[in-house]
């Protein structure tokens, strides 16, 4: 039980977010400039560039746009959606100097690794050329689409030109009355500048606009259809064969076409993701920066709270029972290279966890020892003397220590959890580099957190 509570994707650990919500460590962020935890709705999140995760090409936002967010080259299959490989075959061509004798050319077909589907079932001749040369088949409603974008653009250019004049309203000035005894021409200026006496590229941008607003045009209505054709005797006197139909899936898969028989399936171009940056809202730093490259998985920032927070797990949840004392022993993992001072406080309920059980916190301030990678395989390494106290402190080893609570479980049913607050010293990695006789910046943070100890026994 104690190996199941430990692993890292559960949430039996929480931490309280600067949104008021309760998340992982794993799924959280430290920003160091404001000191709060982040987690991914109170972040900003931006796009540096869309890429294919196939074949990992990054392109430009607008170029992405273009291509409506898909790649040109890599396909995914239109049976179960993996990626098309694309594979090599050899047929016999005629030669065009010699029409009596033929000649092997090397042709490409597309192929799935998975359900065995290929561009041959659906009888898409093969090509010549390994890439760039599947066509796309033309959409019967792009025309009706492209008109109806047009539309409302045109819609919303009118709208934002109307609530751009209603900001500026007209109002009397003096400086209409002034313009007969304006010797050094500043009247005028200012009076340009208020919108009355506006000058010829202002007057051609505004006919312009009056111009835009009329040639909004209402688009063609749709017809209703009230009488469908009738269904064909087949579809009464033949057995339906489910291999031949595509499934829901297939058919919301391309939502231009939806076919519905299998032999009209075609290939999607893959789309594209992106590569993402995420900054905090209050002072607007990065949290989070990737590389520009996809081809690199290293981050310029990656501020996640794993990396600068001691990290809780439950080691021992003993056997808790109903209003009976049980040992709990809960193990903390320093992240960072010096030490770190950690303290127990009270806590008080909080909305979305509470606490089920009573906790005996330690009063003593306990030591983290540093995170030193070589100290687990360096077997001379001397521990420090940090005079831990047998009643608190379970064990120690390298930057891992096992803190003992006394926990008292107050419902019957349901799990027992437990809710204090962990206040430790976080060196600020942010700050300019220290000169000399300048020490670095200390600062002491404190987060909610609330474990789930798992349910409790009942009572004998």
């Amino acid at each position: 039980m104690a190996g199941a509570l430990s692993l890292p994707d559960t949430d039996i650990v929480k931490y309280l977010c600067a949104c008021k919500k309760w998340n992982t460590i794993y799924r959280l962020y430290l920003c160091r400039h404001c000191f709060k935890l982040r987690c991914g709705d109170c972040v900003l999140h931006e796009v540096d560039s869309p890429y294919c995760p196939n074949c990992l090409e990054n392109m430009p936002s607008a170029e992405a746009k273009l291509k409506k967010n898909r790649c040109t080259n890599c396909f995914d299959c239109p049976s179960c959606g993996h990626t098309l490989t694309t594979r090599a075959t050899s047929q016999m061509v005629k030669n065009p100097d010699d029409p009596g004798k033929s000649t092997p050319k090397k042709m490409y077909y597309l192929a799935c690794g998975v359900c065995r589907w290929t561009t041959r079932d659906v009888a898409i001749p093969d090509k010549p050329v390994a890439s760039g040369a599947w066509e796309d088949i033309a959409n019967p409603d792009a025309a009706k689409i492209t008109s109806l974008m047009e539309y409302y653009q045109q819609l919303a250019q009118k709208e934002k030109v109307e609530k751009e004049r209603k900001k500026y309203t007209r109002r009397r000035s003096h400086l209409m009355y002034a313009a007969s005894i304006d010797k050094y021409g500043l009247v005028s200026v200012a009076a340009k500048r208020k919108g009355l006496m506006s000058p010829g590229p202002n007057t051609t941008i505004k006919e312009n606009e009056e111009a835009t607003i009329k040639a909004v045009k209402a688009v063609q209505e749709a017809e209703t259809v009230s009488e469908f054709p009738p269904l064909s005797e087949d579809f009464f006197t033949q057995p339906v064969q489910l291999s031949k139909k595509t499934t829901i899936g297939q058919r919301l898969g391309s939502p231009e076409f939806q076919p519905s028989e299998s032999v009209d399936l075609y290939p999607r171009h893959k789309h594209l993701l992106i590569r993402r940056s995420l900054r905090c809202k209050e002072c607007e730093h990065n949290l989070s920066k990737p590389e520009f490259n996809p081809l690199s998985i290293k981050f310029k920032i990656q501020l996640i709270a794993l990396l600068h927070i001691p990290e809780i797990r439950v080691m021992q949840p003993g056997e808790l029972k109903f209003k009976k004392d049980t040992k709990v022993v809960l193990t903390f993992s320093n992240p960072a290279n010096t030490n770190t001072k950690i303290q127990f406080l009270q806590a008080e309920p909080r909305e979305g966890e509470s606490g089920t059980a009573k906790i005996e916190l330690p009063k003593k301030e306990l030591v983290l020892a540093g995170r030193d990678d070589t100290s687990m395989y360096d077997d001379l390494h001397t521990q420090q003397d940090f005079k831990d106290d047998s009643s608190v402190v379970s064990f120690r080893k390298a930057n891992r220590l096992g803190v003992i609570f006394k926990v008292t479980p107050q419902a019957q049913d349901g799990d027992v959890k437990v809710c204090f607050i962990l206040k430790h010293n976080y060196v600020n990695t942010s700050a300019a580099l220290p000169s000399e006789n300048q020490e670095p910046q200390i600062t002491w943070l404190e987060h909610h957190v609330v474990v789930n100890l798992g349910p409790a026994l009942p009572s004998k």
